[in-house]
């Protein structure tokens, strides 16, 4: 995924070799960088021609982190719209956009943490419910179980998934 440049830690980060890269006239290798951390080309382009400062800034590099992740799962459904909610998020919150990009966070384990509380949280459908959706004509099954999180919740997972600190204090 982050085979060329390697994951980088931060915006900041992108930014001085994406510097290094202008300075050198090294466009094939600025797009190469843009491609494998998810920066629109167009964007390198605006970048390397001089119209701006910076070939990303904080949200942008957090929101290509997770599309790049992203392209690697192929969420659907309820993954998708986490998936979009974690990318608005880095638009309006620069601490959790920071921390999406750092170094050993994923998108991949983001979900993953999603899907283990589920797991841990399953409750019992209601069996009218369970009859309701056609689900009670076999008689193995004596319960039906689940446990997708609510918006809110899964709200709470994803902060506490790629904002926790080292020692998982926070």
């Amino acid at each position: 995924m982050f085979d060329i440049f390697g994951e980088m830690e931060s915006a900041e980060e992108l930014n001085k070799t994406a510097e290094g890269l202008k300075n050198e006239g090294d466009k094939e290798n600025l797009y190469k960088l843009a491609d494998e951390n998810g920066i629109d080309r167009a964007e390198a382009d605006l970048y390397f021609e001089g119209m701006t400062d910076a070939f990303c800034d904080v949200a942008t590099a957090a929101i290509g982190k997770i599309e790049v992740e992203a392209t690697q799962l192929n969420p659907v459904e309820i993954i998708a719209d986490w998936t979009e909610y974690i990318k608005v998020s880095c638009l309006e919150d620069e601490e959790l956009a920071r921390a999406v990009r750092r170094k050993g966070k994923s998108f991949k384990a983001c979900i993953g943490s999603i899907l283990k509380w589920s797991f841990q949280a399953r409750y019992k459908v209601d069996k009218d419910i369970v009859k309701a959706a056609g689900l009670d004509t076999d008689r193995r099954m004596k319960s039906i179980e689940m446990g997708i999180p609510g918006m809110g919740r899964a709200k709470k997972l994803i902060r506490a998934y790629y904002l926790e600190s080292e020692e998982g204090t926070r």
